[in-house]
């Protein structure tokens, strides 16, 4: 297993959509997830790492140290087994091997096959116990920088479903739905990057190079009617000098300022917003991308 990473990282992501809904609520009719006191717009931590693991397997093609433990129609517990097989063991129902060597071989072994695993960690105690990993990176929640509002549209389709919908409408045959968007949204969103965690889980340098560059492409490779115009805009990284870093989080952050610049009208692109980075402190550098 790699040796990790030795230093700390923030970072700032900010990225935009036109026209679409950049993270529906699943309880909320698909609606674009919001702030209900701030009328601000959310986008989940989930959400993101979903995009980052779906970019990660297409161009690592899901083979090994470079596959991906949470995806599409996957079951976990054929990967556990996979690691018990690795070394002969047996699985017993919600247990890990009594051997504590035996253990960290099987956690281990998770660790080092699946990327996503050795990045933002896993819980992997269900049936076939592979124990669980807390991972060295994470994301708080996108929030955009202003208001948004919520258009809702009506949308029809050209034909329906079964005979009966046909009788009934006799023959118009037109099925009518509902989609919503919104005009614009700049989303901010916080990082960080633990180097004891990369140690213990081998997120590796080569890992970091990887990340960095899913957020930077991630959104190419995740088009759809709803996230047709979904793109970063802005990377701010800062890197610490030592492992448990060199200055705290939130003031690293607040060097990030972001200002509408098109007075009252209704922001409408990244144009429309000046972004200003301060200097680091010392023992931190700065890094822009994009």
């Amino acid at each position: 297993m790699s040796n990790g990473i030795n230093n700390r990282y923030e970072f700032v992501l900010l990225f935009d959509i036109k026209d679409g809904n950049p993270n529906g609520d699943p309880d909320a009719g698909n609606l674009p997830r919001i702030d209900p006191e701030t009328g601000n717009g959310l986008v989940t931590d989930v959400c993101l790492k979903r995009k980052v693991r779906n970019y990660v397997g297409l161009v690592k093609h899901e083979q090994p140290p470079f596959e991906i433990y949470v995806k599409e129609k996957a079951v976990l517990n054929r990967a556990h087994e996979r690691a018990y097989q690795a070394f002969e063991l047996k699985s017993e129902s919600k247990k890990l091997p009594k051997n504590v060597e035996d253990a960290k071989k099987v956690t281990g072994w998770m660790c080092q096959n699946f990327f996503d695993i050795r990045t933002f960690g896993a819980v992997m105690s269900t049936e076939v116990n592979a124990g669980q990993v807390r991972g060295p990176v994470q994301f708080g929640f996108a929030r955009s920088v202003d208001r948004i509002f919520t258009g809702e549209h009506t949308i029809t389709r050209m034909a329906v479903a079964t005979e009966a919908e046909a009788e009934k409408q006799k023959g118009d045959n037109r099925t009518m739905g509902r989609k919503f968007t919104i005009p614009y949204g700049l989303y901010r969103v916080h990082g960080f990057i633990s180097s004891p965690l990369a140690k213990q889980t081998g997120f590796s340098e080569e890992d970091l190079v990887l990340f960095w560059d899913s957020l930077i492409n991630m959104f190419d490779q995740d088009r759809s009617a709803a996230r047709g115009e979904m793109a970063p805009q802005k990377l701010i990284i800062f890197k610490h000098a030592s492992e448990l870093g060199n200055a705290p989080a939130q003031k690293l952050f607040n060097l990030v300022s972001v200002k509408k610049n098109c007075g009252d009208n209704s922001p409408r692109s990244f144009a429309d917003y000046t972004v200003s980075v301060g200097d680091a402190p010392v023992g931190v550098e700065k890094v822009e991308m994009l």
